[in-house]
């Protein structure tokens, strides 16, 4: 199977892509990945235990658009092979244990719902519990309209979890890959001890199409990418995908 770089159109075989962490070999571009990508960068070879992977999100709002939220709830999951938009996953980077929860952008955009709040939340419970340090790999839209309020309270909920890692001097990394916008931007996503961005990332709360409509400006080149981010003050630095694992092993060593 071949894939072609959105940047440069060349065609890369996948297992190359893969060798590569999913990263073009002509133009370094930084194709989007999920959850066990992920796992399978961080962890390699070594095993790695998945938590709450049997909670899924039910329909309080009995919410309908142009389709039914259990629809597009089942439509997903049948196209990802997941239950929700994020996965847990405890193993080492090396020889460090850590606690890595991972989003997946093709389960409804990665909305934030009720069950990645809670997943989160009970990741943490186990780090304070185990004295692990955490990795959150957002990959989102932001908020799932669908869950309402429900949805918007897990950012209090994520972040009030997140104040009592920081108190117990537990690490807290965030990794904002593309796209990382809307609620999870707004909360736990900016809320790392070190807030790392992938290369040329989109980052932001509203898209920069909603800014420049509402302030009826061009915006500045580049603007909302992570290169922007890190010259502003928002990220502490940008790491390329095949550096991850070497830089994360690295934190972790220096902050135990």
């Amino acid at each position: 199977m071949w894939s072609k770089c959105p940047e440069c159109k060349k065609a890369t075989h996948h297992k190359a892509l893969e060798e590569h962490a999913f990263v073009c070999p002509e133009c370094d571009h930084h194709f989007r990945i999920g959850s066990a990508e992920y796992f399978g960068i961080l962890f390699g070879e070594q095993p790695f235990e998945t938590h709450f992977s049997e909670l899924a999100p039910g329909n309080p709002l009995d919410f309908e658009d142009t389709k039914k939220y259990p629809d597009r709830v089942e439509a997903s999951q049948a196209k990802t092979g997941l239950l929700e938009a994020v996965r847990v996953g405890e193993g080492n980077i090396e020889d460090e244990p850590v606690m890595v929860c991972a989003m997946d952008f093709r389960f409804i955009g990665g909305s934030m719902g009720s069950v990645m709040g809670e997943s989160i939340s009970r990741a943490i419970d186990i780090c304070l519990e185990k004295r692990l340090p955490l990795l959150v790999i957002s990959k989102s839209g932001g908020a799932r309209m669908m869950e309402g309020a429900l949805s918007l309270m897990q950012m209090a909920k994520v972040s009030s979890k997140l104040a009592i890692m920081n108190e117990e001097g537990l690490p807290y990394f965030s990794l904002l890959t593309d796209p990382t916008t809307g609620g999870v931007t707004a909360s736990f996503a900016m809320l790392g001890d070190f807030n790392i961005g992938e290369p040329k990332a989109l980052i932001g709360f509203a898209g920069p199409r909603i800014i420049k409509e509402t302030i009826g400006k061009d915006l500045p080149k580049g603007f909302q990418r992570s290169e922007f981010l890190l010259e502003h003050g928002f990220l502490d630095f940008i790491c390329h995908r095949r550096e991850l694992r070497k830089k994360l092993h690295t934190l972790i060593k220096m902050l135990k």
